[in-house]
């Protein structure tokens, strides 16, 4: 089995940082519980509080990709229009 790590870089606009890690706290839940995931971890920069990271493995890509269209994914992405400045994501895959 081939397990997919996941980085994602989420930037909230100045101002917004609040209301960004309170929709993604709210992520945690509901995202541990799903089929697949191994571990999904959220951090925020030392130096920059409007930069949190999520760390993330799943099972299988398929998997993670389900979980990117679960509703409580979609009613964060609607809930923070606006907020997020920029975000990225690095797909990777453990080699040792």
């Amino acid at each position: 089995m081939t397990v997919l790590t996941l980085v994602a870089n989420i930037k909230a606009n100045t101002g917004h940082a609040d209301l960004v890690k309170a929709e993604l706290l709210k992520l945690i839940h509901s995202t541990r519980v799903e089929e697949g995931c191994i571990n999904y971890d959220l951090h925020v920069d030392n130096e920059n509080p409007n930069h949190f990271v999520f760390h993330e493995t799943w099972e299988t890509r398929e998997l993670w990709q389900k979980h990117m269209n679960a509703p409580h994914i979609v009613a964060y992405g609607a809930a923070v229009v606006g907020a997020v400045e920029s975000w990225t994501l690095d797909e990777l895959t453990l080699i040792a």
